[in-house]
């Protein structure tokens, strides 16, 4: 059992190195004001970002990347209910490894279409 202290403190303090690390995440100065983003043409975006990760470590960086999605996607929609992965204006992605294992951590700001504009017109389809 002593042998499991180590290792699980580790594994705590690199998800918490990561989390301080990540460009854009909870511990920035200060962000952008809504009118300084540069917007894609069609869209309107949230004036902050979202912050999202996984529940815990994960055997794949795939499914590390996959758990933050989704976290981002379920607070993101808290914002806009239409706001989508796709949609998502200025991503930042960290992940931090531990082993075999990997976590990561999103940032990124919520986008819906702007109303009047269908979403096809808008990515440029």
């Amino acid at each position: 059992m002593p042998k499991r202290v180590p290792v699980v403190c580790s594994i705590f303090c690199v998800a918490a190195l990561a989390l301080a690390a990540a460009p854009g995440s909870a511990f920035a100065a200060e962000e952008a004001p809504p009118e300084k983003l540069n917007v894609p043409e069609g869209f309107e975006c949230s004036g902050q970002p979202v912050s999202g990760s996984g529940p815990g470590f994960a055997d794949s960086r795939d499914k590390s990347e996959q758990a933050a999605i989704d976290d981002w996607l379920a607070k993101a929609r808290a914002v806009y209910d239409e706001a989508d992965w796709d949609t998502a204006f200025d991503k930042k992605l960290g992940c931090a490894k531990q082993g075999l294992y990997s976590k990561c951590f999103i940032d990124a700001v919520p986008c819906r279409p702007k109303a009047g504009a269908s979403q096809e017109s808008a990515k440029g389809n």
